[in-house]
């Protein structure tokens, strides 16, 4: 039996506690690993360790940072197939799947080399007579990561390469569910040179979480998880004076014109909205057919009930189970609470099992018609492989139709009409718009932008925003007399 390991001040160590939680595989439930639940005094060594690591750190010219993050990527593309391999084994994702959630990851990594570029102060001379003002952006100090299970290389190469880049020390906390995966993330980052106590890794629930956000050492921190624990986190962090970005729910609606291409807007709701088993936070949950598209919904629901989970070696298999008994247990609920209060269940896939798998958390592709807001099915996040399908009048009803909902993740419009793409984007209050583009994540050189209840923050994800949260901007105001310049062949400064 495996046992996941702390890493603590470059050192990758065994830890003390008697405390396990069992990594399993989500297809048989069968236990893959053991990762521990860290001490007090473990969590404490890893701050200590971060905090110390800091002082020399900051110090690394802003290049040698950036060439630690281009031995890095390179170290992930030369792994990238082990990396996904060990996240579909503890995740149960499709192969095809973990290789892009380990591509995204890599083409943050890859923003986080620019740094230099991203980490340029602003300079303005004769501010008033004889005198400039210049800024410079420098480091926060220790760094806090919580991260979830469903994206277990993307979303913690989202934070700390951009972090440690920028000149701070991270202490990162993924999920108890796929510790594998960090972990193998955090031995290439070693590899590729990164110092001792700049990466921390513990393991932990939510004991751990608590302590870490209400240490003093610790001076922002990054969380993507659920609504409740990101307002706790985004709550903790801030009542204790710490800088906090969390990202939390979602219910991502798409839009589609009666002008569309039809066949277009068919396939790519099939992938968006059940792949990855619906367990992402930019999956598509919510599609609303404007006019006579309504009539396309029993061939869109045609299409997805041929849709089949599978092992994630299965080259045919389009995702893999549920993370935990408990999210299909949750998703099945939610499923009986939409036939119960009166949606039309299309696509049944409450009574999916994989033949040799039948222990696994599989739950098939299902899809509801004459959904309305007032159904749990609409109001919660499923996270699962559940299509809510509405009809409306008019393109002006579906905005009014997205903007009342409390979250604002990303959305998307299928239309051929310019003039509907662009009121569309202009009037939607959600943070990641895509036109004719099913799931709007913005590449790394932009920034990964969530509204209203799927964000608590104001600096986001990945790019410029990233190096903003990650540091602090200090400015100078300098003034020098001519009078005292020296002069004569044998000029000298008094220092004194």
């Amino acid at each position: 039996m495996q046992h996941v390991p702390l890493l603590i001040n470059g050192e990758f160590i065994s830890s003390e506690s008697q405390q396990f939680i069992d990594v399993t595989n989500p297809a048989n439930n069968t236990v893959i690993a053991k990762a521990p639940v860290a001490s007090d005094a473990e969590v404490d060594a890893a701050v200590a360790s971060a905090k110390e690591a800091f002082i020399t750190w900051r110090e690394v010219p802003v290049s040698e940072r950036a060439r630690v993050m281009m031995r890095y990527q390179q170290l992930l593309k030369e792994h990238h197939d082990e990396i996904a391999t060990i996240l579909s084994s503890e995740t149960g994702k499709t192969l095809a799947d973990a290789k892009g959630d380990v591509w995204r990851g890599i083409e943050v990594v890859e923003q986080a080399m620019n740094v230099p570029a991203m980490m340029m102060g602003e300079t303005a001379e004769n501010v008033a007579r004889g005198i400039d003002t210049y800024s410079y952006i420098q480091p926060l100090g220790v760094c806090l990561g919580i991260t979830p299970f469903n994206f277990p290389a993307m979303i913690p190469l989202w934070m700390f390469p951009m972090a440690v880049a920028c000149g701070n020390t991270f202490i990162l906390k993924p999920s108890e569910q796929d510790p594998l995966t960090p972990t193998r993330l955090a031995e290439l980052f070693i590899e590729a040179g990164a110092p001792k106590g700049v990466l921390n890794v513990i393991h932990g629930g939510k004991d751990q979480v608590n302590k870490l956000l209400n240490h003093d050492d610790v001076r922002a921190v990054s969380f993507v998880g659920s609504v409740p624990v990101g307002q706790h986190v985004y709550k903790t962090a801030t009542d204790n004076m710490k800088r906090a970005q969390c990202f939390a729910g979602a219910k991502n609606h798409s839009v589609i014109m009666p002008d569309a291409n039809k066949q277009q807007v068919l396939n790519n709701l099939v992938g968006a909205s059940v792949g990855a088993a619906g367990q992402r936070c930019m999956a598509i949950s919510v599609a609303v057919f404007v006019g006579d598209a309504g009539e396309w919904v029993e061939e869109l629901a045609t299409m997805i009930g041929q849709v089949k989970p599978g092992l994630w070696d299965d080259e045919d298999a389009a995702y893999g189970p549920l993370i935990s008994p408990q999210a299909k247990a949750r998703v099945l609920s939610l499923i009986q609470q939409g036939k119960d209060e009166g949606a039309t269940c299309l696509v049944d896939g409450s009574d999916f099992t994989l033949k040799g798998y039948e222990t696994g958390n599989w739950v098939g592709p299902t899809v509801f018609s004459d959904v309305t807001e007032a159904m749990q099915i609409y109001q919660q996040e499923i996270f699962g492989p559940v299509l809510c399908c509405m009809v409306v009048d008019t393109l002006e009803e579906a905005i009014a139709l997205v903007n009342r909902n409390p979250f604002g993740n990303g959305t998307s419009i299928f239309t051929a009409s310019g003039a509907a793409a662009r009121k569309y984007q202009h009037e939607i209050e959600v943070g990641q718009v895509g036109i004719n583009v099913p799931i709007p994540v913005p590449l790394p050189f932009f920034s990964f932008t969530g509204w209203k209840n799927s964000f608590y923050g104001d600096l986001h994800a990945y790019g410029k925003q990233a190096v903003r949260f990650y540091s602090e901007t200090k400015t100078v105001t300098a003034r020098w007399f001519e009078n005292d310049i020296p002069t004569g062949p044998n000029m000298t400064i008094n220092l004194k």
